[in-house]
């Protein structure tokens, strides 16, 4: 266990893909771990439901509750590294904003490859951090061309979590899938974050009924756009039932206002097929909906974690990294 803890506070900052057996072993302790620590809204360790780690300090569980280690996947040209330009620019890692292809001479952070950022793809993984409040987040982006699956596949043997990317337009893809059945080979639990909400023929709804059929994931969305394409404007969310807008030059200011009339209807039938979804994953949530009791958004947002670590949900956040909406949202997620 001493040698989890340790790989959990380094592992996805430095180059541990060597020893593939030792790596797949040690990633699957440190996910069945974090299954049994048991959080509060803040992510404080209360207990942990594992005698065996008793001994363990409760300042360095208070850590590993706070770590993340995390890879964006998904089909070729969806936006992972656009997305993780962004994360890193709300994080702070970085002060400018640069995209993929180098259009503005510089290119995206994390395509250090002169390749890369003259064909726009990714060719190998890279890894990086940030931080998020109180969290720190060990990232890994890896490549979308099935050319490069072996890259995807070395960084899911490391990862606690991961964001599968889905394009609003063309949905789940041909390495959509291929990456899905990584993540599960590995028992990689996931979000699901569909992106290009700003572009012509953009269809979430779609998208979602894709994911459970296709993917056959207990998906369910947790935030749905305020308009599409041109008119996209925010997104809403459907736990804590606010609308959020994206201000200033980058997207980077959040203002909370109330649900607009028009919305109202889509956000209650959202949220009753989110709950329908719940309580087929979890039986306390499947108890309290059955009774009619009160469901709060804070034992919605611990049903949600706990079932998405046993990979028997998968949230779906939506947005448009590109246009700088949903991202700060989704690392709240």
């Amino acid at each position: 266990m001493k040698k989890t803890l340790q790989f959990y506070r380094s592992a996805g900052a430095t180059k541990i893909f060597n020893n593939k057996q030792l790596i797949s072993s040690i990633s699957q302790q440190t996910r069945l771990f974090s299954q049994k620590l048991n959080v509060n809204s803040n992510l404080d360790v209360i207990d942990v439901e594992d005698e065996a780690t008793q001994h363990i300090p409760k300042e360095q569980m208070q850590h590993m509750a706070k770590l993340r280690n995390i890879g964006i996947s998904a089909h070729i040209d969806s936006g992972k590294t656009t997305l993780t330009e962004r994360i890193l620019f709300f994080t702070g890692r970085i002060k400018e904003i640069h995209e993929v292809k180098g259009t503005d001479g510089v290119g995206a952070t994390m395509d250090s490859m002169d390749l890369e950022r003259e064909k726009g793809i990714t060719i190998q993984s890279a890894a990086t951090y940030c931080n998020w409040g109180k969290h720190h987040i060990n990232i890994i982006d890896t490549p979308g061309h099935v050319d490069f699956t072996i890259e995807v596949e070395r960084a899911l043997r490391v990862l606690d979590g991961a964001i599968l990317i889905l394009c609003s337009v063309s949905g789940v893809q041909s390495q959509s899938l291929t990456v899905d059945r990584q993540m599960k080979r590995y028992g990689v639990p996931r979000l699901c974050f569909i992106n290009k909400l700003d572009r012509l023929g953009a269809n979430p709804d779609r998208v979602i009924q894709q994911v459970r059929d296709k993917l056959k994931l207990n998906a369910a969305a947790v935030q749905i756009p305020m308009g599409l394409e041109d008119s996209l404007q925010g997104v809403i969310d459907v736990i804590e039932n606010r609308a959020i807008y994206f201000e200033g030059d980058n997207g980077e200011k959040l203002v909370y206002k109330d649900i607009p009339e028009r919305y109202q209807q889509e956000v209650q039938t959202k949220r009753a097929e989110l709950y329908e979804r719940l309580a087929d994953a979890d039986d306390e949530f499947a108890e309290k909906y059955l009774e009619d009791a009160e469901i709060t958004p804070e034992f919605i947002h611990k049903v949600i974690r706990r079932a998405t670590i046993a990979n028997k949900f998968a949230a779906v956040f939506m947005g448009s990294a590109k246009k700088n909406t949903g991202v700060q949202p989704l690392l709240d997620g």
